[in-house]
Parts: C-alpha cells; structure tokens; sequence
C-alpha cells in the first residue's frame, strides 16, 4: 500500500478535466504523442505523453481526459509538457482516465 496523504496535501493537487484538442506523433520518437489540450483557461496546454504504442492520435481527439494540471512543466525531447494526463496501468498498458458525461474543460477533480 501507498504511503497514507492528508486532505491537506491532496488538496495541493490541482487535477481538471481537460478536452483533447490535437494529438500528433512526435517526430523522432516511437513512444511519444503531443497533445494540445483544454483546461479551461485562456489557452490550450501541450502535454506530451507516452501514448504512442497504445493510441492513435486521432482516437484521442474530442475525448475528456484526467489531467493533473499542476506539475512543474518539463521538457521532454525539447518540447515543453505542462500537466500530466492520468491513465490506469493495467499490465503495463495505459488506458486514460476519462469522464462519464460531457463536462465543461477545467472542471475541478475532487
């Protein structure tokens, strides 16, 4: 079992629901996807994640994502991602944490 967190330290957690707006291959990697995605604010964030062997770009397009919007942006082969997207690890396969009806991108995660 994981290491037990307060409310507290969950509540630093700034997870949304986030809308899929672009998704494309990035060029010289295998694993990588770039995906451009709403969080509710003035303009989409880029996250790039390590989808590729697991989705197609375009299956991701439209679909309401888990995105924890709060992580320190990182550049991963010299393009920046700012968030995370959440995925269930089942044998090793991703499979994206989604939303059971349509909600406004931004919506809070609690």
């Amino acid at each position: 079992m994981a290491e037990q967190v307060t409310i507290e330290e969950f509540a630093r957690l700034d997870i949304r629901v986030g809308k899929v707006l672009r998704a494309e291959r990035v060029e010289g990697s295998r694993k990588l996807l770039r995906l451009e995605v709403d969080v509710g604010e003035e303009r989409p964030r880029q996250l790039i994640a390590g989808l590729a062997g697991f989705y197609e770009p375009e299956e991701l397009v439209g679909m309401n994502i888990v995105v924890l919007a709060n992580l320190k942006p990182k550049r991963i082969m010299g393009l920046l991602s700012e968030g995370m997207l959440l995925a269930a690890d089942v044998d090793g396969r991703p499979v994206l944490l989604t939303v059971e009806r349509e909600v406004p991108p931004g919506s809070k995660v609690r």
